[in-house]
């Protein structure tokens, strides 16, 4: 999820079908929070084309924006000093628009169900004492029953309670749902995959959530992007990982995934492509040409040239085009669905372009 409204904002598992014809059923992706990096993770004896690899850069040293942490490097040498967290990947796209991971929170351990989310810098699950909360997929977290919880004491630096007593959080989305609630401390653990002991962690205790957050079956966001309440730069500045992390996702037909936090051992043939942090607090890329059947569609690259680039969103299912781009998009579609049958979409308020075939009905969206 982002929380704002770009000219155009690409998941990560959309950014692949915009590009490739064909491609690999895993996705892997390494990130530094400004360098990126995308390559299938399987070989796949079908595929001729090389890896698809997009690590991102940090731009300049003297960089305007102050906020967020540019430091995230993607380093051979870190990963071999530090653990890292390894933690499966669940595939929730095509119920429910997301992949999700498991963390435990708590002593004795309390287990949540979260969506891996790049475009959030909090990670939050529903509190018990929460007053406007969903049914979500597990009990919610109670404080009282770890014996290692601490709330985070109001102080000058952060939003504060009615009482003045304890910090607060408050994030709103561009889909029109916000999640706020207090801010605690306890003890995260990571699952029996990763390497990495628990460690102690801020997060977000929800006592309200609206909007998509409210319906969702997740309970929370695990947040991976940049900010100092990012799960990512908070184990980065205990020093107990290196400053990167790793997404492999499962394609439709395979599901699940992996996601590592810390440093992996990048392809000595990497490719790399720039980002500029300076521009945007968010993952992104510069995005220049699309091709769909092998063919670059005819679009100047400006098009894509709007406020923060083509921002990377493991919390967003769908890709988001400027208007001129998608219909160009539309129109390649259109000419190269060879089998598939059209077909009327799910939703007769929205005139989605819809196909039969697969097995399944694969839909793509107007604007």
């Amino acid at each position: 999820m982002a929380v704002f409204v770009p000219t155009q904002l690409i998941s990560f598992f959309s950014l692949i079908f915009l590009h490739l014809t064909s491609f690999s059923p895993y996705l892997a992706l390494s990130i530094n929070p400004n360098n990126l990096l995308l390559f299938p993770s399987i070989t796949d004896r079908n595929l001729s084309r090389p890896a698809m690899i997009l690590p991102l850069h940090l731009t300049s040293p003297d960089s305007s924006i102050s906020s967020f942490n540019p430091r995230r490097q993607l380093q051979r040498s870190e990963s071999q000093h530090h653990p890292n967290a390894r933690m499966r990947l669940y595939d929730d796209l095509l119920v429910n628009g997301y992949y999700t991971t498991r963390l435990w929170i708590g002593t004795p351990p309390q287990r949540f169900a979260l969506i891996v989310d790049t475009g959030s810098t909090v990670t939050y699950v529903p509190c018990s004492n929460c007053e406007h909360c969903g049914r979500h997929q597990d009990p919610k977290f109670q404080p009282d029953l770890s014996t290692t919880y601490e709330p985070v004491k109001c102080t000058p630096d952060c939003n504060c309670d009615g009482d003045k007593m304890q910090c607060m959080y408050e994030r709103q989305y561009a889909e029109m749902s916000s999640s706020s609630g207090l801010l605690g401390e306890d003890v995260v653990s990571f699952g029996n995959l990763s390497e990495l002991p628990p460690q102690r962690a801020v997060f977000g205790c929800e006592n309200d959530e609206t909007g998509d957050l409210y319906s969702q079956r997740a309970d929370g966001i695990m947040g991976l992007g940049r900010g100092d309440l990012s799960i990512m730069d908070q184990l980065v500045d205990k020093k107990v990982i290196s400053n990167s992390f790793s997404l492999c996702y499962g394609g439709m037909d395979v599901g699940g995934g992996a996601m590592i936090l810390g440093g992996i051992s990048p392809p000595s043939d990497m490719v790399f492509t720039h980002s500029d942090s300076g521009r945007s607090p968010y993952y992104n890329i510069n995005l220049k040409e699309i091709h769909v059947a092998g063919k670059q569609l005819r679009l100047n690259p400006k098009v894509f040239d709007g406020k923060h680039g083509t921002v990377l969103d493991s919390g967003t299912t769908y890709a988001y085009l400027p208007e001129v781009a998608f219909l160009a998009f539309k129109r390649a579609i259109m000419m190269e669905r060879n089998s598939l049958k059209q077909i009327s979409g799910p939703d007769p308020n929205y005139k989605d372009i819809c196909f039969s075939g697969a097995g399944m009905y694969k839909c793509l969206s107007t604007l």
